[in-house]
């Protein structure tokens, strides 16, 4: 391993905060693993106390992009790519102007916006809101995708409006959880490769993101191997307790 490689490595091993980015990555991954989402909502707030904005941003793809494959295949078989499609779509066009915005935010008010985004996901959910799966139009699946993409630019969280759109809906439990885990992961490639383009990417927090992808993908392969579509209700409110749990301990508030 070249020097400057190796340096990068030891400067990530000793950076403070590691052990917990690891307890928040393991976390976060298992509960991926069995609901198909809360990954960035829980590992974001948390994450905001020891990373500076764009830092958390690129850590979280790190780390997150690696996360979900063992459990892709599974997720691919039993989701809907079109729906997939056009709601990357939509990404893909926004994701630009939230990046701009991020790269001007500052760390006090990041910290806020990330837990008050990871608040507002389940307290939605909570409420019992729900829609027809005929409402899902590609032109609903397009702007759910926008406003995904800004949000995933500004915040690194593009899950809530998938979220909230996918588990508001009466689509099967399986094609729920499998959707909600494709979609991230195709938004991270989009994110890094949105960085990489415009010279964003840092060394650092990239290698922080890698060594956070083993408790990652030990807690996706736990939570897949415990995911049964006959406990929908139990996995959602475990999903919603541990994201609201997260956010409101991370808030600056208890600094």
């Amino acid at each position: 391993m070249p020097e400057t490689e190796a340096h990068v490595l030891w400067q990530a091993l000793q950076f403070e905060g590691l052990i917990w980015l690891i307890t928040a990555a393991l976390l976060a991954g298992f509960v991926r693993g069995f609901s198909g989402f809360g990954s960035a909502l829980i590992f974001m707030p948390l994450a905001g106390q020891f990373l500076p904005p764009l830092w958390c941003v690129m850590t979280l793809v790190a780390m997150d992009i690696f996360g979900p494959v063992p459990n892709l295949p599974r997720a691919y078989r039993d989701g809907r790519p079109m729906m997939i499609l056009w709601m990357i779509l939509g990404m893909g066009l926004a994701l630009p102007l939230g990046l701009l915005v991020l790269g001007q935010m500052d760390t006090l008010l990041f910290r806020y916006l990330v837990s008050g985004i990871a608040l507002s996901a389940p307290l939605a959910l909570i409420a019992g809101f729900r829609i027809r799966t005929a409402f899902l139009t590609p032109k609903v699946l397009f702007g759910v995708g926008v406003s995904g993409g800004f949000l995933g630019g500004i915040s690194g969280m593009p899950g809530p409006p998938v979220i909230i759109l996918h588990m508001a809906s009466r689509l099967a439990p399986a094609i729920i959880r499998a959707n909600k885990m494709i979609n991230p992961f195709l938004f991270d490639l989009s994110l890094l490769l949105s960085m990489a383009l415009s010279g964003d990417l840092v060394a650092l927090p990239v290698v922080i993101g890698l060594v956070l992808l083993v408790p990652s993908m030990l807690g996706n392969i736990a939570g897949g191997y415990i995911f049964n579509p006959e406990k929908e209700t139990f996995y959602r409110w475990v999903a919603y307790i541990v994201t609201l749990a997260a956010a409101v301990g991370s808030l600056p508030l208890w600094d």
